[in-house]
């Protein structure tokens, strides 16, 4: 079956994409699914997904009609939107020089059954050919404790900016140029 890499645009893509990410939400899974899997921390409403695609295209890997997967773009006008991410963007203000473009991959997730098929590192190749030459890094974080996730951004290229503490856990601030 053929996965199609493209960026998000009807309402129907924005609610799998909600299905998918509540799917993986970590108050949802057990701590050894936790660990083998990895896990999403924040949940969106339709809302505010909407908002944030239309700034900004989120990716999804698609496979005939299903979302089997997403990268969400958070352009950085959206800093205040989500309170759990509010210490990240104040972490990347500090971190990154003001004049630098920088689109922020605001959570990413694959369907565990087409996990392990080359999509997460897919996803990021067209999100960061869909942001150029407006946007010259992407930069996100990642749960200190999700090895799996950390593990998978090391791969693709991410490198570290800095590791900070927020809400009682550790988090790696992450760059992709």
């Amino acid at each position: 079956m053929e996965v199609i890499f493209k960026s998000c645009t009807n309402d129907s893509e924005l609610r799998q994409i909600l299905s998918l990410q509540q799917k993986n939400l970590i108050s949802n899974l057990d701590s050894g699914e936790k660990e083998k899997e990895g896990f999403v921390t924040v949940s969106h409403t339709l809302e505010l997904l909407t908002k944030m695609n239309t700034a900004c295209p989120h990716i999804i890997a698609k496979v005939q009609d299903k979302v089997v997967g997403y990268a969400l773009c958070m352009h950085p006008s959206f800093g205040n939107d989500i309170e759990v991410l509010k210490p990240m963007f104040k972490e990347i203000a500090s971190t990154v020089p003001k004049t630098e473009p920088y689109m922020v991959m605001g959570q990413i997730c694959i369907d565990k059954e087409y996990r392990r098929r080359g999509i997460f590192r897919k996803l990021y190749e067209t999100m960061k050919n869909t942001i150029q030459p407006q946007f010259n890094s992407i930069i996100t974080e990642v749960d200190a404790t999700n090895l799996r996730s950390l593990e998978a951004h090391y791969a693709v290229g991410f490198k570290d900016l800095k590791t900070y503490s927020a809400g009682g856990q550790d988090w790696k601030l992450i760059v992709l140029r």
